[in-house]
């Protein structure tokens, strides 16, 4: 397997980055694709609490990553929209599908004895129970949404919560993210930023965010994380 590599933009060169023995993860747009899913609730949403015309998903959509309410703020929408996206996020939970691969990756990440955590925008109760849903919750030591950190996405709480939580120093974990808020949050707590091509449209605009490694499929990540001793 060939290993990832850092890249600088605007530069041809790359350096091996150096093992972890944690991984954060983002959940939408990596671990499952729930886009389709997202696109439905906002839809219903906005529809119940703004009115007739197009939802604006896509620019939502370049916003995720961070919690609901502040993409409405930003958005300049009603906050009143999050009780029925919400709804319509449970009821439509079960077409949420994982991406290619991922299964995999977090069973030979676990059988290598890494330790593994979701930092997410969802509220923790719904990403907990949607990772329950998928069979996937046993995975993941611990699960954060963005309902129990002081401050979200980009700011690097979450990202420190859960280094907290896991036990494991800043240079010794990789965030795995689709979104620039991802890897901003993990680069303001000292955590290398893996970002995840495999579902981002917004390709250019995550690797202009300056991600420390590349990461084109799941299995790409195997190569940062070898076994840790004693597993």
């Amino acid at each position: 397997m060939t290993t990832p590599l850092v890249r600088q933009p605007g530069t041809a060169t790359a350096t091996p980055v150096p093992a972890r023995l944690a991984v954060i993860f983002d959940l939408d747009g990596v671990i499952v694709d729930s886009f389709a899913v997202m696109s439905e609730a906002f839809a219903v949403a906005y529809a119940e609490v703004v009115g007739d015309g197009p939802a604006p998903f896509e620019e939502y959509r370049r916003h995720l990553g961070r919690y609901f309410p502040d993409i409405m703020r930003i958005m300049g929408l009603p906050l009143e929209m999050e009780e029925p996206f919400v709804r319509e996020s449970y009821r439509l939970a079960n077409q949420v599908t994982v991406f290619d691969g991922v299964v995999e990756l977090l069973l030979t990440l676990r059988v290598r004895g890494l330790r593994l955590a979701i930092a997410t925008g969802k509220s923790g109760p719904r990403a907990r129970a949607l990772l329950d849903g998928l069979g996937l919750l046993p995975f993941f030591a611990h699960v954060i949404g963005s309902d129990e950190v002081a401050r979200p996405k980009p700011a690097p709480d979450m990202v420190l919560q859960a280094l907290s939580l896991l036990d494991v120093p800043a240079e010794q974990a990789i965030m795995v993210g689709d979104a620039p808020t991802d890897l901003a949050s993990a680069q303001g707590a000292g955590v290398a930023a893996a970002a995840a091509l495999w579902a981002s449209p917004e390709e250019e605009e995550l690797l202009a965010a300056g991600p420390d490694v590349v990461l084109r499929r799941p299995a790409d990540l195997l190569a940062l994380c070898p076994s840790v001793p004693g597993h």
